[in-house]
């Protein structure tokens, strides 16, 4: 009898049991039951996947500070977005955004109890929610808002309402529909029953949308709203972070200096807004600002071991502050500090190696320079930006620089000493050699030291233990310099190769014999003041060769300096070397009006000087009548020896395909007419002609060629296009 109760028991529990996992019969224990699961067990896994993938994607989110940051730290790359169930990374392993999906998709299958067109189980509508969201950040807009969609259709009396329309809302923005996300957001806000959070919430997706419109007022507006309470602990600072940053592009200075020093003081909020916000308010520094204050505060940051993250940025900033205050020598060595603490950030890297590269620019040092914009264009950063577009011009400007001034350089030396007398060439030569003495005792006891240091045989390193780097070799610095040096000493300058050391290899052979002959020369010779009194050239015809081509260097580099640089005092140097120096009949005039044009930028009195001179010594010269008039000179179509009139005549010869005219006509106007601002019209038309008759790779020569000698000018802005089209082009991919 009690073995038949017993069973009876078990046989209605079981019987109770099946009966509950039902999802059609509508009882207490069913809606319990169902709802129960869904909460704790498949939406909870489903909730704490979605957490997670959301964390370390803002965790993997690298945000570019030096532009204005976007509403959402949602990185939307079409190439990566996936189709329905293919995996959102590279390999087949799922994230956490698709097992929060199969989660919220599980708990709709298996625990929906839809009976008489109603739901009984109160968690499906959170399930759609989830499942919205999971496809939101996997970049499936369409799906999610299906998902969206269907749950506030569905379930309009749930909790989760206002907040699915908030999340429908920017999926609409994500699919560009800003006018629907917007009306969708103003009946959430119109709600009396609305929470702090999804207030906030519901204003940040409205900025999303009027940034997309690029109505900033209204973007402003929502902001101030959104950041009326800081219910979200990354998503407020973040809004007033770009609050901040639209207020500096509206030049509302104070208005963005209180924003960033309000986000500095915060303390519950991430380090990265709190850092950047001390360097956004340095980036408004001017005159009015204390420098004290700001200096100290960026000192006390770097000082700070958390910040370590930072260091590269703080210093960085620490540099431009030295640098608008003229302690030039500081700011350098805060820029060299800011590559040493850099790990991990191209953008910064590059901006720290073009600062130091416009320290040795403004200085002159051209070849340091050079070294650190090659550094910037190393740099895997988009080379298709103004910025580095106008680096890569300025670079390859300064190969012509470092090239002229070399060639300045040393025949100015040759012929000042051609232009000695005996007794002057004897004094020198004495100087020179007493140098050579002192340089040459200097690098045999350098010698003797590293002999001493490293045995008594060449590489003959006998002691293994290294104080400062181990027992390896190349773990001791200055064993391995010694070791670099007598190498140098040894064989010379050598590139990188197989078989470096076959006198017949290819390129190599001409290297040993240098250092052959180097270490064969007799010190007597090297002391000997007719040595080098030999070597001078005596030929006119060599002297005025040499002549020429220093006053060359000197034209050009003034050029360069005038149009490329701006830096006109130099312009200035060198045109007026060019003029004291027997120079080309032809070129005189020019140069004195560009001396004319170059003094007028600082030196009034001078550049008054050489206009008197053009005005008064050449009347009849086109440059004087440029100077006394020249809208009439340059306008003058009925003249047809004018510049209009030539410039014209081969425009027209160009339409008409007569491109062999055309051509000759413009190379008669660049050697008429150099120096004068329709020089780059015609150097344009030569561009297009060089085109139609040669072909594109000379034509894009040509054009960065205008780039460089014209910059700022409606030529070197058309050339520009041009080039960009020519890329567009030709990253366009061929159908098949």
């Amino acid at each position: 009898m009690k073995k038949g109760i017993k069973l009876i028991i078990v046989s209605l529990a079981t019987i109770g049991l099946a009966l509950s996992c039902s999802t059609k019969k509508d009882s207490f224990i069913n809606r319990t039951s169902h709802s129960m699961s869904t909460k704790y067990n498949v939406l909870f896994n489903g909730n704490i996947a979605f957490d997670e993938a959301k964390a370390e994607l803002d965790r993997s989110y690298e945000d570019n500070f030096w532009e204005r940051l976007p509403i959402e730290p949602l990185k939307i790359d079409e190439k990566l977005i996936p189709f329905p169930g293919q995996p959102a990374g590279d390999d087949d392993e799922v994230t956490g955004f698709e097992k929060a999906e199969e989660k919220a998709v599980k708990a709709i299958q298996k625990h929906s109890m839809v009976i008489d067109g109603f739901e009984k189980n109160n968690q499906i509508d959170e399930s759609y929610l989830l499942l919205g969201k999971s496809r939101y950040y996997l970049q499936r807009f369409i799906p999610a808002l299906e998902a969206f969609t269907f749950g506030l259709e569905n379930y309009p009396d749930a909790n989760l309402y206002r907040e699915t329309k908030i999340w429908k809302a920017k999926a609409h923005v994500r699919l560009q529909n800003e006018k629907l996300a917007i009306e969708t957001l103003k009946s959430v806000l119109r709600n009396f029953e609305i929470t702090e959070e999804e207030y906030e919430k519901a204003h940040t997706a409205m900025a999303m949308a009027y940034t997309q419109l690029d109505s900033t007022d209204r973007v402003i507006d929502h902001l101030k709203q959104a950041t009326s309470y800081f219910t979200d602990q990354n998503q407020g600072p973040r809004n007033l972070f770009i609050l901040g940053q639209i207020y500096r592009e509206q030049q509302k200075i104070d208005s963005s200096n209180m924003v960033f020093e309000s986000l500095s003081y915060m303390k519950k909020i991430p380090r990265k807004y709190k850092v950047h916000a001390v360097l956004e308010r340095a980036k408004n520094y001017s005159e009015a600002d204390s420098t004290s204050i700001i200096a100290f505060t960026l000192q006390e940051l770097i000082q700070d071991r958390d910040n370590r993250p930072y260091l590269d940025e703080l210093y960085y900033q620490a540099g431009l502050i030295e640098l608008k205050n003229e302690s030039f020598e500081r700011s350098r060595g805060l820029f060299e500090l800011s590559l040493i603490h850099n790990t991990s950030k191209p953008y910064q890297k590059s901006l720290s190696y073009e600062r130091l590269g416009d320290f040795y620019f403004d200085r002159n040092n051209f070849e340091f320079a050079g070294a650190y914009y090659d550094s910037v264009l190393q740099i895997p950063i988009d080379q298709n930006t103004k910025r580095i577009r106008k680096i890569i011009r300025k670079r390859e400007s300064l190969n012509d620089v470092i090239f002229y001034e070399g060639i300045a350089r040393r025949n100015d030396s040759i012929l000042g000493l051609v232009n000695m007398s005996e007794e002057e060439r004897d004094i020198y030569f004495k100087g020179y050699i007493e140098q050579l003495k002192i340089e040459y005792e200097a690098q045999k006891q350098l010698e003797e030291q590293r002999n001493a240091n490293t045995g008594v045989g060449e590489f003959a390193i006998t002691n293994n233990n290294y104080s400062d780097g181990g027992t390896f070799y190349f773990y001791n610095a200055q064993v391995v310099g010694f070791g670099k040096q007598q190498f140098k000493d040894k064989y010379g300058n050598k590139s990188h190769g197989d078989f470096w050391l076959i006198a017949n290899n290819v390129g190599i052979s001409s290297d040993v014999q240098i250092k052959e002959t180097a270490v064969a020369l007799d010190t007597s010779l090297l002391f000997n003041t007719a040595y080098y009194k030999e070597q001078i050239p005596k030929e006119p015809r060599v002297i005025d060769s040499l002549n020429f081509i220093r006053n060359d260097a000197y034209y050009n580099l003034g050029l360069i300096y005038k149009e490329q640089f701006r830096e006109y005092e130099i312009a200035a140097v060198d045109f007026e070397k060019f003029l004291e120096n027997d120079p080309i009949e032809n070129l005189i005039l020019p140069t004195k009006y560009q001396l004319f044009r170059t003094y007028a930028n600082f030196d009034e009195e001078k550049s008054n000087k050489y206009r008197e001179d053009i005005v008064s010594n050449y009347p009849d010269s086109r440059y004087a009548q440029i100077i006394l008039n020249p809208s009439n000179v340059l306008s003058d179509g009925n003249s047809d020896d004018g510049p209009d009139y030539l410039y014209k005549l081969a425009f027209v010869c160009y339409e008409e395909e007569d491109f062999e005219y055309s051509l000759r006509t413009v190379n008669e106007g660049l050697e008429r007419f150099k120096g004068l601002e329709i020089e780059r019209k015609f150097e344009l038309l030569k561009a297009y002609l060089l085109y139609k008759t040669i072909g594109e790779e000379l034509f894009r020569t040509k054009l960065n060629d205008i780039i460089l000698n014209f910059p700022n000018t409606e030529e070197s802005e058309h050339a520009e296009e041009a080039l960009a089209k020519l890329n567009e082009i030709k990253n366009i991919p061929q159908q098949n």
